[in-house]
C-alpha cells in the first residue's frame, strides 16, 4: 500500500472516529498531494508525498514561531498538533550519529576540501537522508565539517 492510500485510509478512519482535529490536518495534506498532482500533471509516488509532508512541517515550524512571538497560545497548541499528525507520515528519523556518519561518509567520498564544495556534499546526502532527517541540521553538519 503506498503512501498516500495509507493517508486515505487514515482519513477514513478519522471520520469513523469523528476525531476533527486529525481529520483537518489529514485533509490538509491530502489537499497539499492533490495540488501537487494538479499542477506538475503527475501521479505523486511516495518520495513526493514525503516531500509534501516535510513542507508542510516546515511551514507549521514557522507558523509556531511565528504565533510564539505574538503569544498566541492557542494557535501554537493547533499548529504543534496538527505537526505530531503529519510527522507519523515521515519515515523513522535517523539518529544524530547516524547523520554524523553518513555526512562524513559523502564528505570523504566526494573530496570535499571546503565551503565552496557544500552543494556537492549536500548533492550526495539528500537523496540518502530526505525524509529520514531535519536536512537543516545536516546542512549545518556539513557546513561545519566543510570549515575544519
Amino acid at each position: 500500500m503506498s503512501l498516500k492510500d495509507q493517508i486515505t485510509e487514515d482519513m477514513k478512519t478519522a471520520m469513523r472516529a469523528k476525531e476533527v482535529a486529525r481529520l483537518g490536518a489529514i485533509r490538509l495534506l491530502l489537499a497539499a498531494i492533490k495540488q501537487r498532482e494538479v499542477d506538475e500533471r503527475i501521479v505523486v509516488d511516495d518520495a513526493g508525498v514525503i516531500a509534501t509532508v516535510e513542507k508542510m512541517i516546515k511551514q507549521r515550524k514557522d507558523s509556531i514561531a511565528q504565533f510564539e512571538k505574538a503569544g498566541r497560545d492557542d494557535l501554537v497548541a493547533i499548529e504543534a498538533s496538527e505537526m505530531a499528525i503529519l510527522q507519523a507520515y515521515l519515515p523513522a528519523q535517523l539518529s544524530d550519529e547516524e547523520v554524523a556518519a553518513a555526512v562524513a561518509a559523502a564528505v570523504s567520498s566526494t573530496g570535499a576540501a571546503g565551503p565552496q564544495d557544500m552543494g556537492k556534499v549536500i548533492g550526495v546526502l539528500k537523496p540518502q537522508l530526505a525524509g529520514k532527517a531535519d536536512m537543516g541540521k545536516v546542512s549545518a553538519l556539513v557546513k561545519a565539517a566543510l570549515a575544519q
